[in-house]
Protein backbone atom coordinates (compact mmCIF):
# COMPACT_ATOMS: atom_id res chain seq x y z
CA UNK A 1 0.00 0.00 0.00
CA UNK A 2 1.61 3.31 -0.77
CA UNK A 3 1.34 5.50 1.46
CA UNK A 4 1.82 9.95 1.98
CA UNK A 5 2.56 12.09 4.95
CA UNK A 6 -1.02 13.09 7.16
CA UNK A 7 0.05 16.80 7.44
CA UNK A 8 1.17 18.93 10.14
CA UNK A 9 0.71 14.89 12.11
CA UNK A 10 3.83 13.44 10.32
CA UNK A 11 1.42 10.72 10.43
CA UNK A 12 2.96 8.27 7.26
CA UNK A 13 -0.99 6.72 7.12
CA UNK A 14 -2.20 4.80 3.76
CA UNK A 15 -3.32 6.31 0.71
CA UNK A 16 -6.49 3.95 1.30
CA UNK A 17 -8.16 4.58 4.59
CA UNK A 18 -10.86 2.63 6.17
CA UNK A 19 -14.11 4.43 7.41
CA UNK A 20 -15.13 3.04 10.52
CA UNK A 21 -19.11 4.12 10.34
CA UNK A 22 -20.17 0.79 9.39
CA UNK A 23 -18.74 -0.71 12.24
CA UNK A 24 -21.33 1.01 14.99
CA UNK A 25 -24.52 -0.98 12.97
CA UNK A 26 -25.29 2.60 11.93
CA UNK A 27 -25.27 1.33 8.50
CA UNK A 28 -27.07 -1.52 8.58
CA UNK A 29 -26.64 -4.26 11.00
CA UNK A 30 -23.08 -5.38 10.83
CA UNK A 31 -22.13 -7.93 14.19
CA UNK A 32 -19.01 -8.39 15.88
CA UNK A 33 -17.65 -11.06 13.54
CA UNK A 34 -17.71 -9.56 10.44
CA UNK A 35 -16.49 -6.24 11.73
CA UNK A 36 -13.24 -8.49 13.09
CA UNK A 37 -13.15 -9.63 9.76
CA UNK A 38 -13.06 -6.75 8.18
CA UNK A 39 -10.36 -4.79 10.29
CA UNK A 40 -8.31 -8.05 10.13
CA UNK A 41 -8.42 -7.31 6.30
CA UNK A 42 -7.52 -4.00 6.17
CA UNK A 43 -5.21 -4.85 8.54
CA UNK A 44 -3.97 -7.29 5.87
CA UNK A 45 -4.03 -5.31 3.07
CA UNK A 46 -1.82 -2.19 4.49
CA UNK A 47 -4.58 0.09 6.08
CA UNK A 48 -2.96 1.75 8.55
CA UNK A 49 -5.25 4.70 9.22
CA UNK A 50 -8.88 4.33 10.27
CA UNK A 51 -11.18 6.56 10.98
CA UNK A 52 -14.62 6.85 13.91
CA UNK A 53 -16.34 8.75 16.13
CA UNK A 54 -17.77 8.39 19.12
CA UNK A 55 -21.76 8.52 17.73
CA UNK A 56 -21.44 5.58 15.56
CA UNK A 57 -23.11 2.69 17.68
CA UNK A 58 -22.84 5.42 20.75
CA UNK A 59 -19.78 4.32 20.93
CA UNK A 60 -19.83 0.79 19.49
CA UNK A 61 -17.48 1.47 16.41
CA UNK A 62 -14.88 3.12 18.95
CA UNK A 63 -14.96 -0.16 21.40
CA UNK A 64 -14.76 -2.40 18.03
CA UNK A 65 -11.40 -0.94 16.69
CA UNK A 66 -9.32 -0.70 20.09
CA UNK A 67 -7.98 -3.66 20.40
CA UNK A 68 -7.03 -4.22 16.59
CA UNK A 69 -5.77 -0.76 16.26
CA UNK A 70 -3.43 -0.95 19.52
CA UNK A 71 -2.21 -4.34 17.76
CA UNK A 72 -0.75 -3.45 14.41
CA UNK A 73 -0.01 -0.15 15.01
CA UNK A 74 -3.25 1.41 13.20
CA UNK A 75 -3.28 5.23 13.49
CA UNK A 76 -6.72 6.05 14.79
CA UNK A 77 -8.74 9.51 13.98
CA UNK A 78 -12.19 9.86 16.32
CA UNK A 79 -14.60 12.61 16.26
CA UNK A 80 -16.74 14.19 18.64
CA UNK A 81 -19.31 17.49 18.78
CA UNK A 82 -22.47 15.34 17.05
CA UNK A 83 -23.38 13.60 20.18
CA UNK A 84 -26.62 14.74 21.93
CA UNK A 85 -24.64 16.05 24.88
CA UNK A 86 -22.89 18.46 22.94
CA UNK A 87 -24.94 19.53 19.14
CA UNK A 88 -26.21 21.71 18.27
CA UNK A 89 -25.96 24.22 20.97
CA UNK A 90 -24.27 22.84 24.50
CA UNK A 91 -20.61 22.73 23.03
CA UNK A 92 -18.08 23.97 27.13
CA UNK A 93 -14.44 22.97 27.01
CA UNK A 94 -15.90 20.17 29.87
CA UNK A 95 -18.47 18.55 27.76
CA UNK A 96 -15.68 18.08 25.22
CA UNK A 97 -13.02 17.25 26.97
CA UNK A 98 -15.34 15.05 28.79
CA UNK A 99 -16.21 13.36 25.05
CA UNK A 100 -12.58 12.93 24.41
CA UNK A 101 -12.15 10.90 27.39
CA UNK A 102 -14.77 8.77 26.75
CA UNK A 103 -13.65 8.34 23.24
CA UNK A 104 -9.95 7.27 24.37
CA UNK A 105 -11.23 5.20 26.97
CA UNK A 106 -13.28 2.62 24.58
CA UNK A 107 -10.11 2.87 22.12
CA UNK A 108 -8.08 1.40 25.28
CA UNK A 109 -5.71 4.66 25.06
CA UNK A 110 -4.57 7.26 26.96
CA UNK A 111 -4.06 10.06 23.85
CA UNK A 112 -5.69 10.02 21.06
CA UNK A 113 -3.84 10.18 17.61
CA UNK A 114 -6.53 12.38 16.19
CA UNK A 115 -9.42 14.07 17.08
CA UNK A 116 -11.72 16.01 14.98
CA UNK A 117 -14.75 18.61 15.36
CA UNK A 118 -17.59 16.16 13.79
CA UNK A 119 -19.34 18.85 11.24
CA UNK A 120 -20.30 21.28 14.25
CA UNK A 121 -22.35 24.26 13.29
CA UNK A 122 -20.75 26.96 11.51
CA UNK A 123 -21.76 29.72 14.30
CA UNK A 124 -19.66 27.51 16.33
CA UNK A 125 -16.56 27.52 14.16
CA UNK A 126 -17.01 31.31 13.78
CA UNK A 127 -17.17 32.13 17.49
CA UNK A 128 -13.38 30.00 17.23
CA UNK A 129 -13.56 29.11 21.05
CA UNK A 130 -13.80 25.87 20.58
CA UNK A 131 -10.86 25.75 18.72
CA UNK A 132 -8.72 27.03 21.69
CA UNK A 133 -10.01 24.19 23.82
CA UNK A 134 -8.62 21.56 21.27
CA UNK A 135 -5.02 23.48 21.70
CA UNK A 136 -5.83 23.00 25.44
CA UNK A 137 -6.37 19.45 25.08
CA UNK A 138 -3.73 19.07 23.02
CA UNK A 139 -0.50 21.00 25.80
CA UNK A 140 -2.49 18.44 28.19
CA UNK A 141 -1.48 15.52 26.50
CA UNK A 142 -5.26 14.14 25.70
CA UNK A 143 -5.25 14.75 21.79
CA UNK A 144 -1.59 14.17 19.93
CA UNK A 145 -3.40 16.47 16.92
CA UNK A 146 -6.58 17.66 16.08
CA UNK A 147 -8.55 18.26 12.91
CA UNK A 148 -11.93 18.98 11.91
CA UNK A 149 -14.50 17.06 9.63
CA UNK A 150 -16.46 19.95 7.85
CA UNK A 151 -19.16 20.04 5.53
CA UNK A 152 -18.85 22.89 3.29
CA UNK A 153 -15.88 24.75 1.64
CA UNK A 154 -16.43 27.92 3.68
CA UNK A 155 -16.69 25.72 7.03
CA UNK A 156 -13.05 24.59 5.76
CA UNK A 157 -11.34 27.60 5.51
CA UNK A 158 -12.57 28.81 8.95
CA UNK A 159 -10.81 25.49 10.26
CA UNK A 160 -7.50 26.38 7.67
CA UNK A 161 -6.54 29.71 9.49
CA UNK A 162 -6.47 27.60 12.97
CA UNK A 163 -2.65 27.17 13.71
CA UNK A 164 -3.28 24.52 15.87
CA UNK A 165 -5.59 22.35 12.69
CA UNK A 166 -3.54 19.58 11.77
CA UNK A 167 -6.53 17.85 9.39
CA UNK A 168 -8.99 18.44 7.11
CA UNK A 169 -11.68 16.11 6.28
CA UNK A 170 -13.59 16.79 3.30
CA UNK A 171 -16.48 15.50 1.15
CA UNK A 172 -14.54 15.55 -2.40
CA UNK A 173 -15.71 13.35 -4.96
CA UNK A 174 -16.33 13.05 -8.89
CA UNK A 175 -19.79 14.60 -7.99
CA UNK A 176 -18.48 17.11 -5.55
CA UNK A 177 -15.45 18.97 -7.12
CA UNK A 178 -15.12 22.24 -5.22
CA UNK A 179 -12.53 22.06 -3.24
CA UNK A 180 -9.70 21.18 -5.90
CA UNK A 181 -9.96 24.64 -6.58
CA UNK A 182 -11.16 26.37 -3.34
CA UNK A 183 -9.62 23.96 -0.68
CA UNK A 184 -6.65 22.09 -1.29
CA UNK A 185 -4.01 24.67 -1.92
CA UNK A 186 -4.89 26.73 1.16
CA UNK A 187 -4.57 23.52 2.64
CA UNK A 188 -1.24 22.37 1.03
CA UNK A 189 0.38 26.13 2.23
CA UNK A 190 -1.18 25.41 5.62
CA UNK A 191 0.53 21.84 5.74
CA UNK A 192 -2.86 20.55 6.93
CA UNK A 193 -3.74 17.01 6.09
CA UNK A 194 -6.78 15.96 3.90
CA UNK A 195 -9.10 13.10 4.82
CA UNK A 196 -11.28 12.45 2.15
CA UNK A 197 -14.94 10.99 2.96
CA UNK A 198 -17.30 10.21 0.66
CA UNK A 199 -15.64 9.04 -1.76
CA UNK A 200 -17.93 6.89 -3.72
CA UNK A 201 -21.19 9.06 -2.69
CA UNK A 202 -22.58 6.86 -0.83
CA UNK A 203 -22.14 3.71 -3.08
CA UNK A 204 -23.62 5.90 -6.73
CA UNK A 205 -19.94 6.14 -8.09
CA UNK A 206 -19.44 2.36 -7.08
CA UNK A 207 -21.48 1.71 -10.57
CA UNK A 208 -23.38 -1.34 -8.99
CA UNK A 209 -26.67 0.35 -8.61
CA UNK A 210 -29.80 1.29 -10.85
CA UNK A 211 -32.62 3.05 -10.09
CA UNK A 212 -34.49 0.01 -9.00
CA UNK A 213 -31.75 -0.19 -5.65
CA UNK A 214 -33.72 -0.10 -2.58
CA UNK A 215 -31.70 0.62 0.67
CA UNK A 216 -32.71 -0.98 4.15
CA UNK A 217 -35.08 1.64 6.55
CA UNK A 218 -31.92 2.26 8.72
CA UNK A 219 -29.41 3.28 5.94
CA UNK A 220 -29.33 7.39 5.55
CA UNK A 221 -29.79 6.54 2.04
CA UNK A 222 -33.12 5.33 2.20
CA UNK A 223 -34.07 8.14 5.43
CA UNK A 224 -31.66 10.97 4.87
CA UNK A 225 -32.10 11.13 0.98
CA UNK A 226 -33.58 14.86 1.17
CA UNK A 227 -31.82 16.17 4.52
CA UNK A 228 -34.38 15.18 6.37
CA UNK A 229 -32.24 13.68 9.34
CA UNK A 230 -28.55 15.79 8.63
CA UNK A 231 -27.51 17.87 5.76
CA UNK A 232 -28.53 16.45 2.49
CA UNK A 233 -24.96 16.98 1.28
CA UNK A 234 -23.89 13.38 3.06
CA UNK A 235 -26.13 11.18 1.43
CA UNK A 236 -25.73 10.73 -2.83
CA UNK A 237 -23.49 14.27 -2.21
CA UNK A 238 -26.72 15.93 -2.37
CA UNK A 239 -27.33 14.82 -5.87
CA UNK A 240 -30.88 13.24 -6.11
CA UNK A 241 -30.54 9.63 -6.58
CA UNK A 242 -32.50 8.73 -9.61
CA UNK A 243 -30.32 12.09 -11.10
CA UNK A 244 -27.06 10.19 -9.87
CA UNK A 245 -27.71 7.17 -11.39
CA UNK A 246 -27.93 8.87 -14.88
CA UNK A 247 -24.77 10.98 -14.12
CA UNK A 248 -22.84 7.35 -13.40
CA UNK A 249 -23.89 6.14 -17.07
CA UNK A 250 -22.07 9.29 -17.92
CA UNK A 251 -19.20 8.27 -16.17
CA UNK A 252 -18.83 5.33 -17.22
CA UNK A 253 -17.82 6.61 -20.72
CA UNK A 254 -15.33 7.92 -20.00
CA UNK A 255 -13.42 5.62 -17.72
CA UNK A 256 -10.62 4.01 -18.85
CA UNK A 257 -11.21 0.53 -20.13
CA UNK A 258 -10.62 -2.24 -18.09
CA UNK A 259 -10.92 0.12 -15.08
CA UNK A 260 -13.92 -0.22 -12.66
CA UNK A 261 -16.09 2.83 -12.04
CA UNK A 262 -15.06 2.50 -7.95
CA UNK A 263 -11.51 2.80 -8.90
CA UNK A 264 -11.67 4.93 -11.44
CA UNK A 265 -13.87 7.21 -8.57
CA UNK A 266 -10.97 6.52 -6.32
CA UNK A 267 -8.06 7.50 -8.32
CA UNK A 268 -9.47 10.65 -9.45
CA UNK A 269 -8.94 11.49 -5.97
CA UNK A 270 -5.93 10.22 -5.34
CA UNK A 271 -4.51 12.24 -8.41
CA UNK A 272 -4.96 15.30 -6.43
CA UNK A 273 -1.49 15.51 -4.25
CA UNK A 274 -2.93 17.60 -1.85
CA UNK A 275 -4.86 14.49 -0.54
CA UNK A 276 -3.55 12.06 2.30
CA UNK A 277 -5.72 9.71 2.80
CA UNK A 278 -9.32 8.69 1.64
CA UNK A 279 -11.71 6.74 3.91
CA UNK A 280 -13.38 4.12 2.22
CA UNK A 281 -16.12 2.40 4.53
CA UNK A 282 -16.86 -1.05 3.10
CA UNK A 283 -19.75 -3.75 5.04
CA UNK A 284 -17.60 -6.82 3.47
CA UNK A 285 -13.34 -7.64 4.06
CA UNK A 286 -14.18 -8.32 0.21
CA UNK A 287 -14.36 -4.73 -0.86
CA UNK A 288 -11.26 -3.46 1.32
CA UNK A 289 -9.13 -5.49 -2.02
CA UNK A 290 -11.17 -3.45 -4.78
CA UNK A 291 -10.42 -0.29 -3.05
CA UNK A 292 -6.91 -0.71 -2.50
CA UNK A 293 -6.35 -1.91 -5.73
CA UNK A 294 -7.05 2.13 -6.92
CA UNK A 295 -3.75 2.73 -5.30
CA UNK A 296 -1.83 1.09 -7.57
CA UNK A 297 -3.16 1.92 -10.50
CA UNK A 298 -1.92 4.80 -12.77
CA UNK A 299 -2.37 8.30 -12.80
CA UNK A 300 -5.56 9.63 -14.66
CA UNK A 301 -4.06 11.47 -18.16
CA UNK A 302 -4.33 15.28 -17.62
CA UNK A 303 -6.73 15.68 -20.17
CA UNK A 304 -9.19 13.50 -18.73
CA UNK A 305 -9.05 15.59 -15.74
CA UNK A 306 -9.30 18.93 -17.04
CA UNK A 307 -12.65 16.98 -18.92
CA UNK A 308 -14.27 15.86 -15.49
CA UNK A 309 -13.96 18.98 -14.24
CA UNK A 310 -15.57 20.63 -17.11
CA UNK A 311 -18.47 17.70 -17.20
CA UNK A 312 -18.75 18.77 -13.42
CA UNK A 313 -18.97 22.59 -13.48
CA UNK A 314 -21.85 22.08 -16.35
CA UNK A 315 -23.86 18.99 -15.71
CA UNK A 316 -23.56 18.39 -12.06
CA UNK A 317 -22.74 21.33 -9.85
CA UNK A 318 -26.75 22.50 -10.76
CA UNK A 319 -27.66 19.01 -9.47
CA UNK A 320 -26.46 19.64 -5.97
CA UNK A 321 -28.57 20.70 -3.31
CA UNK A 322 -27.60 21.66 0.15
CA UNK A 323 -24.35 24.10 -0.96
CA UNK A 324 -21.09 22.74 -1.60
Amino acid sequence: MKTRILGKTGYEVSEIGLGCWQLGGDFGPVGDEAAGEILDAANAAGINFWDTADVYGGGLSESRIGAHAKAHGVHVATKLGRSGSLFPNKYSKDKVRESLIGSAERLGVSSLDLAQLHCVPTSVLQDGEIFAWMDEFKAEGLVRHWGASVETIEEGLICLEQPGCATLQIIFNLFRQDAAEKLLPRAAEKNVGIIVRLPLASGLLSGKFDKNTTFDSTDHRSYNRDGEAFSVGETFSGIKFERGIELVQELKGLAPEGVPMSQFALRWILDHPQVSTIIAGVSKPVQIADNVAASERKSLFPALMNQLGDWYEKTVKPEIRGGV
